[in-house]
């Protein structure tokens, strides 16, 4: 299939140049220094922004914000589009409603990137006048601020312009496939850190079995969640044609248990990393070092804040992405019916419930797996997220981009079979024709 072929290499390209540009660094930083900065830090906050950058932040690159602004204007736009009437107007005109919104999106994104770059300049001047020895900065200053929010702020645009390409013109969803390629990078340092730390004796070999033995159970488990649908039975009404009666049995519309995907966990992580970024531009006090202390990634009330927000975004996307009223009206067009419901608005409540009680389910899941690494970071010792936001990114992306492989070749075989098909009926055709002359 040369469409496919062409789909695979041109996302492969993109991601590669994505990979090349995460090691570019930003003018006037020592990336050793940093390196050694954030790789003390932990699994921290700058470490869970480092996981999502894929390491660009340890390094940083000109992409060490990462595609992270684009998340949280997306964010921003998604919930303004419950609130505000002219945007909710906006996204029912169609194409065009939803252009406006993407390009208004955007333009979100560089007023976020501006004022992340702008904390961070901040905050590695004052990194640099905490820890002179260490020389992060060449020449600190004015100067450096401004070349520096510049640099990221075009780093994150080219970022999300390569995932733009990558959804338009390639295989999966780009932003994903980032993020996923980012976490994909980071995973065999990791596992030959975890094996340098059972050498040493600071990891046991019951402890390292036990980890691994995790490992593969959550990810069997999160595969197993991510392919569960809960099948809703449907019945068509039998319809007379000539002298038959046609009626369609057995169908089912399948509804999936997480039907929020990965979007959850990466709006909460984004949305919790947007507040030390504001907090980093006002000097220390007793209200900034509870706000920092409360969002270090392990800390009890940033567990329960990130599971909190994991669950609300769970029921907020799924309640923006399906509409139960829509499906009930295109079920009634399409003379189906579930039974023992009455078509309309019975059809619009029993498929509320059922989906509120999935995505209840969804999101208790997707809040367990989100928050298991701290538990094992305290109990374990274990300095990187196996499981967690990372395995189920990886996990539901890769399912993601095999289904959409599937959907091509499929796509690929019912149109050859339709060609065959009609060669065949013309062939058949053109025959009889020949006949009837002859």
């Amino acid at each position: 299939m040369p469409e496919l072929r062409r789909r695979l290499f041109f996302t492969l390209a993109l991601l590669a140049i994505y990979r090349v540009g995460v090691f570019i660094p930003v003018p006037g930083v020592n990336r050793a220094a940093m390196s050694q900065i954030v790789g003390g830090a932990g699994g921290g906050l700058l470490g869970l922004v480092n996981l999502f950058t894929g390491g660009a932040l340890e390094l940083m690159s000109i992409f060490a914000l990462g595609i992270m602004p684009y998340i949280s204007a997306s964010i921003i736009f998604q919930l303004m589009t419950v609130v505000v009437p002219a945007i909710e107007r906006m996204q029912k005109e169609g194409e065009q409603g939803r252009k406006k919104i993407t390009q208004y999106t955007r333009y979100a994104t560089v007023l976020l990137s501006i004022i992340q770059g702008t904390g961070i300049s901040f905050y590695l001047e004052n990194l640099n006048d905490t820890n002179p020895e260490l020389g992060l900065l060449v020449e600190p200053g004015l100067g450096f601020k401004l070349l520096t929010v510049v640099t990221l702020v075009a780093g994150t645009m080219f970022v999300m312009w390569l995932g733009e390409q990558i959804t338009e013109r390639g295989i999966g969803n780009g932003i994903s496939l980032i993020i996923t390629a980012g976490i994909i990078a980071a995973f065999p340092a990791a596992v030959l850190q975890t094996f340098q730390m059972a050498e040493s004796g600071s990891l046991s070999t019951f402890a390292l079995v036990i980890l691994g033995v995790l490992a593969l159970a959550v990810t069997a488990f999160i595969v197993f969640i991510e392919s569960a649908q809960r099948r809703v039975p449907l019945q068509y009404a039998r319809r007379m044609v000539g002298q038959r009666i046609y009626g369609v049995q057995n169908q089912h519309l399948p509804l999936k248990v997480n039907m929020a995907g990965v979007i959850p966990p990466i709006f909460a992580s984004s949305l919790l990393i947007f507040p030390s970024t504001v907090v980093s531009y006002f000097d220390e006090n007793a209200v900034t070092l509870f706000i920092q202390a409360s969002l270090i990634p392990g800390d009890w009330r940033y567990n329960i804040i990130y599971a909190a927000l994991v669950i609300f975004f769970c029921f907020f996307y799924t309640a923006v992405q399906v509409n139960p009223v829509d499906m009930a009206d295109n079920l009634k067009k399409q003379d189906a019916f579930i039974p023992g419901i009455r078509p309309g608005r019975k059809t619009a409540e029993y498929l509320d419930e059922v989906m509120s009680r999935l995505t209840f389910a969804g999101s208790i899941y997707i809040a367990a797996v989100c928050v298991l690494p701290f538990f094992l970071q305290d109990n374990l010792g274990v300095s990187f997220y196996f499981g967690g936001t990372s395995l189920l990114i990886v996990v539901s992306v890769g399912l993601d981009t095999v289904n959409q492989i599937e959907n091509h070749l499929i796509t690929r075989q019912y149109d050859e079979f339709s060609a065959k098909a009609g060669g065949a009926l013309t062939g058949s055709r053109i025959k009889g024709r020949d006949e009837d002359d002859m």
